[in-house]
């Protein structure tokens, strides 16, 4: 099941798109470390640690400019 979320961006010299902080829930997360990235045919997809310490993936859609949360792993710590 994904969840669609708000995702604020920085684009760097090459126009790419990493994500810096979403919103999920009416609740503004901070990214605090990208842990890993990659391509599928149709999405981008991100793996990030949240500033709350758990782990997200999240989906990028390019043509339809959308973001889905796909994943989500809360730390046990």
């Amino acid at each position: 099941m994904e969840i669609r979320v708000s995702v604020e961006c920085y684009a760097g010299y090459r126009g790419e798109q990493t994500p810096r902080a979403f919103t999920l829930g009416g609740r503004r997360i901070e990214v605090s470390e990208r842990l890993d990235a990659w391509l599928a045919p149709d999405h981008r997809y991100f793996k990030v640690k949240g500033a709350d310490g758990h782990t997200y993936i999240l989906r990028h859609d390019a043509v339809g400019d959308t973001w889905e949360l796909t994943v989500y792993q809360q730390s046990l710590s």
